[in-house]
């Protein structure tokens, strides 16, 4: 739910950080939140990359420990794959990504999807952000823009086999509400880089045209996500564990409309941040899958909105 990546493009020409590229119309996203269009981030992206991450490199000093490794670039943003604090090695293994990133489109304020065909297709990354295999969805598991703004796609492989091939363990997500204060980094498959800053607090709702949020994530300005990096995973530096799926920020300063995400507090007091970026808690997630990894929304603890 950010500008399109072409505008991402000029704005580093402007700055005298790199030249656009001339596949860039390729590779522009479209519509709500940092997302890419449906050009192929495994075809066009790539050849454009490496003179973006040229342009981008000495802003990014401190990535830490979080690198690349387990995360995924699709079509059109970033995701990871995702294990719960319980899952085995031989349970599917899931991508997480944004609910705005799905094939079919954007879901609609209060639609929920459960177990939908799909045979989509991620770029698995390693450390250094090289493609090491291409991973296929056996279905969309889960996907809503209602609450939080977050999907999980069920692949046709297991956490052992992507191990045993490719040496690529899945991240976690944390079970704990993330905390004030820590710091993070926000891995993005689309663009293999890795941004870095602290949670510098969170927002009781935050709107963004017809989408309402709840206890969202917000960054540090030093967090400046592009267009692209929707769903990346937002992962804490000092557990390795994710606490957020990167999903939005605020571009022009304007009062929650699409691309310009505002805050509401308990009160009704609405906040505008222009410029800082938001990502949606995951902590509440794992309640909602079982043994095999087997959603269940009906499950004890589990708050994610139903059909």
């Amino acid at each position: 739910m950010r500008k399109p990546l072409a505008a991402a493009f000029c704005a580093l020409a402007i700055a005298g950080a790199g030249a656009a590229p001339a596949t860039a119309a390729e590779a522009a996203p479209t519509g709500v939140g940092k997302v890419a269009d449906t050009g192929s981030a495994t075809s066009a992206v790539p050849d454009v990359v490496t003179s973006v991450e040229q342009a981008l490199s000495g802003l990014n000093p401190s990535a830490k420990a979080v690198n690349l490794a387990g995360t995924v670039a699709l079509s059109n943003c970033s995701g990871s794959v995702v294990r719960m604090p319980d899952s085995e090695a031989d349970d599917p293994a899931l991508v997480m990504t944004n609910g705005h990133c799905l094939e079919s489109g954007f879901p609609g304020p209060g639609e929920v999807l459960v177990d939908k065909a799909s045979s989509r297709t991620f770029s698995l990354l390693n450390a250094s952000g090289s493609r090491v295999a291409t991973l296929r969805a056996a279905k969309l598991a889960y996907g809503t823009m209602t609450d939080t703004d977050v999907a999980f796609y069920q692949l046709t492989t297991t956490y052992g086999q992507i191990k045993s091939s490719y040496g690529i363990n899945p991240l976690t997500l944390n079970d704990k509400h993330p905390v004030a204060g820590t710091a993070i980094s926000i891995p993005s498959g689309y663009w293999k880089r890795v941004y870095s800053c602290d949670i510098d607090g969170f927002a009781h709702t935050l709107k963004e045209g017809d989408w309402t949020w709840k206890d969202s994530v917000r960054y540090t300005s030093a967090c400046n996500t592009i267009g692209g990096t929707s769903g990346s995973p937002v992962v804490d530096e000092a557990t390795g564990k994710v606490v957020a799926v990167n999903n939005t920020g605020n571009e022009d300063g304007e009062r929650c409309t699409v691309n310009n995400p505002c805050e509401v507090d308990a009160s009704g007091n609405v906040t505008v941040r222009k410029g800082i970026n938001y990502g949606q808690e995951t902590y509440q997630i794992p309640a909602c899958f079982g043994i095999d990894n087997k959603l269940d929304l009906s499950a004890s603890g589990c708050t994610l909105p139903k059909p």
